[in-house]
């Protein structure tokens, strides 16, 4: 069978003396032309291996999914410099390289499209992580404080009113926090947005709940902005830092999130 690692974009068939092995048990990875300037990574897997049944036995095994995906991944990213690299899904299989051809030819249009769409740009991830209690002291108020300090100078905690409003002070400091830390991540990701060519989040809802992870995001950037892209990332880091939030910054990598429909 053939598995298809990725589509390539590129004047000259892609060179492929130093790709990574690949998936366990398969032949070295191979081009195969697709038509002028698009190429197929592709090898050659063996039945046994990686039949429909012997793969549906194997996701249920997180090892051996994981290794998988790391050796796919390998050879997708051996790929970043060309002009444009279009991965595909996990154990994308074909009884054939002229079934794998078929196929692709006949998303010709799609792949080239999707190819000019990230040509010569690079994903970067950035994730955003919350300390809670550092980002509580760097906004804790004097007035706060005051209040904090005249319930305990007054006495009065055994009869519940100095405790209940404490307790109604942390709520809204609580809310407060959450409304400011939203307002922070939205307007970062709009910042780092405005240096990429397209942009992508987790929606709140997607994020674990009660949790210090913020922001997960992803941005297409060209190439030559790279370094201006990491440089505003690493302001952002330092300027947000002293509030409790981490900002890191991972990449450059593939196009993952930009081309997931290829």
């Amino acid at each position: 069978m053939t598995y298809v690692y990725c589509v390539v974009r590129s004047a000259q068939s892609p060179r492929i003396a130093r790709v990574p092995r690949g998936l366990a048990g398969m032949s070295a990875p191979r081009a195969l032309t697709i038509d002028r300037g698009l190429f197929a990574i592709a090898a050659t897997a063996p039945v046994s291996r990686y039949n429909e049944s012997a793969i549906n036995r194997g996701l249920s095994n997180i090892d051996w999914v994981s290794r998988a995906a790391v050796a796919h991944e390998a050879v997708v990213e051996h790929f970043i410099d060309a002009t444009a690299v279009l991965p595909m899904k996990l154990f994308t299989i074909f009884t054939s390289d002229d079934r794998a051809l078929e196929y692709l030819r006949g998303e010709r249009t799609r792949l080239m499209a999707a190819a000019r769409r990230v040509a010569n740009q690079q994903e970067w991830g950035v994730r955003v992580l919350l300390d809670r209690d550092r980002a509580a002291r760097a906004a804790r108020t004097p007035r706060s404080g005051r209040a904090g300090g005249a319930a305990k100078r007054s006495g009065r905690a055994a009869t519940g009113i100095a405790y209940l409003a404490e307790k109604k002070a942390h709520r809204d400091a609580a809310t407060e926090l959450t409304v400011r830390a939203h307002d922070t991540v939205a307007g970062l990701f709009d910042r780092l947005a405005a240096q990429a060519r397209d942009a992508r989040r987790r929606a709140a809802g997607e994020l674990p709940a009660q949790g210090s992870l913020l922001l997960d995001a992803a941005f297409l950037v060209p190439r030559g902005k790279a370094a201006s892209f990491r440089a505003l990332a690493a302001r952002e880091s330092r300027a947000l830092a002293p509030s409790g939030y981490a900002i890191s910054l991972t990449g450059p990598w593939p196009p993952y999130t930009f081309v997931k429909e290829s």
